[in-house]
């Protein structure tokens, strides 16, 4: 299978490229907040197990408040015994935008009550705008009707220029 796809990507030239990898260095899997080994997933069964985009605040105070933790003192990164720990600091760290050693001086000695309060102000602040444009869009479906009109037409003509250049790089003819 990869050996027939590399033998299209070649015989299309410059046209078909083998994908690449864009996996970022902090935040390439969220873990669970009920399992700090489990990957946080929508299909999970228990919704106390993940950050949903339109989680009202007083969801996510609950859900940040119940999450797994443990009772050792101070918080660390780099603990693999301490899989729930790494996993929140790792979600500060992405919502905040923060580096890895930001994270660790600011939160290091923190007990596990004020770092889910500072985890809890920090979620609800980065998902406020995504609620607020949510309901911005949903609040008016003739924009929204707009919107995918004018995307299916520009998506249109982005594909029918592509498959013209395929065509022509395989040597089919088109019908």
């Amino acid at each position: 299978m990869i050996m027939s796809c590399l033998c299209v990507c070649r015989r299309g030239g410059s046209l078909f490229k083998v994908p690449e990898a864009l996996i970022p260095p902090a935040g390439a899997r969220v873990m669970s907040l009920t399992d700090g080994l489990s990957k946080m997933s929508k299909s999970a069964p228990s919704d106390l197990s993940r950050i949903n985009l339109l989680d009202p605040k007083d969801v996510i105070v609950n859900k940040i408040k119940r999450c797994k933790t443990d009772s050792l003192p101070g918080l660390e990164f780099d603990n693999p015994e301490r899989p729930e720990c790494k996993n929140l600091l790792s979600v500060y760290q992405i919502i905040t935008g923060k580096t890895k050693e930001e994270v660790v001086s600011e939160c290091q000695d923190m007990n596990w009550g004020t770092f889910k309060v500072t985890l809890t102000d920090a979620l609800i602040d980065h998902l406020q705008p995504i609620q607020v444009r949510y309901e911005e869009i949903m609040s008016d479906p003739g924009y929204l009707d707009n919107v995918l009109l004018n995307g299916a037409g520009k998506a249109s003509e982005i594909a029918d220029a592509t498959l013209n250049n395929v065509y022509q790089a395989m040597g089919f003819l088109r019908r």
